[in-house]
């Protein structure tokens, strides 16, 4: 799961910083989120360890009677711009010593590789697995990551338009195992109704179906 909206008035790239919150908008899509997970078979609740994650997981973890778990694997893929705003023109990229952070984009030269996202990420799904081996579990996590990982695990490059990323606010991407191999993927969004529609521009609503994959 991706975490709800968080509250950032200044429009920073928060990314790792300590201090960001949920809105009071993203505490209503994390309720959502934990009615709309209330009877599935969940034994297992694991979160970053940013409060915007823990905030999300925490409402599911109440609805499941679970102690909340913490895995620093599912944190925000690191980037150079953290504390600033970017944009062309209004923000970072404003100054040309900032410049030379844009040199790679598949890589990407401004933060954290791609690849060693997916090794993380693939680290926690797997744990959460066995943590809940039988039954579900939920990992909340961030957008770059969850967007990454799922890349990886669909045979799709690893680096993309930003833009274009399946995965909003309070999304919900599941990996479905066949003992340790992932079978299937799927992607809903239980609180879609919840995000404010700038952010869902040129979106199409998403129905919840699996990708299977082949033995």
């Amino acid at each position: 799961m991706r975490h709800g909206e968080v509250h950032n008035p200044e429009g920073v790239l928060y990314g790792r910083r300590p201090g960001y919150h949920l809105s009071d908008l993203g505490r209503e899509m994390a309720d959502r989120v934990a009615e709309h997970l209330s009877g599935r078979d969940v034994t297992h609740v694991v979160a970053s360890p940013l409060e915007r994650a823990q905030e999300t997981a925490t409402p599911i973890a109440k609805a499941h009677g679970l102690d909340l778990a913490t895995d620093e694997r599912l944190i925000e893929a690191a980037n150079v711009f953290e504390g600033k705003t970017f944009g062309v023109g209004d923000g970072a990229l404003r100054k040309p010593a900032n410049w030379r952070h844009l040199t790679n984009p598949f890589r990407p030269s401004w933060g954290e590789p791609y690849i060693e996202q997916v090794v993380r990420m693939m680290g926690a799904l797997n744990a959460a697995r066995d943590a809940a081996r039988g039954h579900e579990a939920v990992c909340v996590s961030h957008q770059l990551p969850i967007w990454v990982v799922r890349s990886f695990v669909e045979r799709r490059r690893l680096w993309h338009d930003p833009r274009k990323r399946q995965c909003t606010l309070a999304s919900l991407t599941t990996f479905t195992y066949r003992g340790d191999k992932i079978v299937s993927v799927g992607y809903s969004e239980p609180a879609r109704d919840l995000v404010p529609a700038h952010l869902l521009a040129g979106a199409k609503p998403v129905k919840g179906g699996q990708k299977a994959f082949g033995a």
